[in-house]
């Protein structure tokens, strides 16, 4: 029987810094990017070590695309297909003072070269009536229960217990709703709550948006701080407010007042149908596009439903990158470290597949799979493939042809009900008799007169 042999030409960075890569996320992630970043930062080593800061930088951020994997199992990733160069032995101890010496500013740094929409001006689905959509909106990540962590950030209540679960860290982030790409992110003890982190975030919020707001930051100082910015926000107001009617316009709509903003007031009845019932909600509705003929009631109403697309972004850090699993740093810092180097890559992995959908014209990134972009970009980091870029640029590579090969169909109209995402009890679902499946629906909206009311 004959034999073949494929050989392969990899090409990486020199001496102790080949293992320094993400693979073809590099090419969006270069040497020279985090090279500047770590000079910015003061953050160059000042003499050649078997760690230089540069490769610490990667692998923080590969580290988060194998969240199972302790950092020794990343180092050995990272260094597997360099065949006979020669690799450093290095331990975990070693890691740890490598991460240590190289803190969280130079990553929070690169965050922000990154970060951003992630769309050009014809990128399908991310603008509406000629402005970006965009959403501010709040997760919660689970941290170690260290002596240092629960005393900064404390630990839950509920009513079994005076304290119970993790000690956990508020992320807040403004959402691309149409590439779910990150423009900005705070984060910090879950007191004093949402809006008051939401505030560093309107540092990035300018005249061309519209912000989407779920009924947490639909506060007057937060509404009134956004209108301030120039851009224009749909928030969700809570039941409880009666905002005065100072004028009904045709649509239904009528004009108000929140605070020193001047909004139009959308009253809308939302039902939605499945096998297993009807459902139905009102909404209130406070938007700053005061035109009821350039922007009709019935569309923002429908525009809203994009807010749920910062869930979807979520989803993919917590589940698919993170699998729900606490965060490994144990300092305040190393949960700093750690959040932005998540941060990085998420927004790395957006940037690669806003690039592929746009070289196929129509086609909306929220039909591209993240979970397969994330897995090929795995494949390739472990390959060391792709590191370098070619003299012509490729848009697509090996990350965006498995997206384009498995593009998801259009977005349809699907909801599953509310469920205990971690239930005291591993037989909880079946005693709770929770429902986890998700069910094909439609949605019906009809707005809501009703009559004029004094201020």
């Amino acid at each position: 029987m004959g034999q073949c042999v494929i050989s392969r030409e990899i090409a990486v960075a020199d001496g102790v810094f080949a293992p320094g890569r993400l693979g073809e996320l590099t090419q969006i992630v270069p040497f020279e990017m985090v090279d500047e970043v770590l000079s910015e930062c003061g953050a160059t080593q000042l003499r050649l070590r078997k760690l230089p800061a540069r490769v610490v930088v990667y692998l923080l951020l590969a580290a988060t695309l194998f969240e199972e994997c302790g950092y020794p199992a990343v180092w050995s990733k990272l260094t597997s297909a360099l065949g006979s160069l020669p690799v450093p032995k290095v331990t975990a101890t070693g890691l740890w003072h490598a991460r240590c010496r190289l803190g969280a500013r130079p990553l929070q740094a690169l965050f922000d070269l990154l970060r951003g929409p992630a769309s050009a001006i014809r990128t399908a689905g991310v603008r509406w009536a000629g402005l970006l959509v965009v959403a501010i909106d709040g997760m919660h990540l689970d941290v170690p229960d260290a002596p240092d962590l629960r005393a900064r950030l404390g630990k839950g209540v509920n009513q079994y217990t005076a304290a119970s679960g993790y000690p956990q860290v508020l992320l807040v982030a403004l959402v691309a709703c149409g590439t779910r790409a990150v423009i900005d992110a705070a984060f910090g003890p879950r007191k004093p709550g949402e809006p008051l982190l939401g505030r560093r975030l309107l540092r990035s919020v300018h005249a061309g948006m519209i912000v989407l707001l779920d009924r947490g930051f639909a506060t007057n100082a937060f509404l009134q701080a956004v209108d301030g910015t120039g851009a224009d926000f749909l928030a969700r107001l809570s039941a409880a407010r009666k905002p005065p009617v100072l004028r009904r316009f045709d649509d239904g709509s009528f004009l108000s007042r929140i605070g020193t903003a001047q909004v139009r007031i959308i009253e809308c009845e939302i039902t939605i149908a499945t096998t297993t019932g009807r459902t139905t909600a009102v909404y209130r509705l406070a938007t700053t596009l005061l035109d009821p003929r350039r922007y009709p009631a019935f569309e923002l109403v429908g525009l809203y439903h994009e807010r749920w697309e910062v869930e979807s972004a979520y989803f993919a850090v917590k589940q698919s990158m993170l699998g729900r699993r606490v965060l490994r740093a144990r300092t305040p810092p190393g949960i700093a470290q750690k959040i932005y180097a998540l941060l990085t890559t998420y927004q790395v992995l957006r940037t690669a597949i806003a690039d592929t959908t746009s070289t196929a014209p129509g086609t909306a990134p929220d039909r591209a799979s993240f979970s397969i972009a994330l897995q090929t970009a795995r494949d390739q980091v472990i390959q060391a493939a792709n590191v370098i870029a070619d003299t012509t640029i490729d848009l697509i590579g090996a990350i965006g042809r498995a997206v384009l090969e498995h593009l998801m169909p259009a977005r349809r109209l699907r909801v599953s009900p509310r469920a205990v995402k971690r239930p005291r009890s591993g037989y909880a679902y079946k005693s709770l008799r929770v429902d986890r499946r998700t069910y094909k629906a439609t949605i019906s909206i009809d707005i809501l007169l009703t009559q004029p009311i004094s201020p």
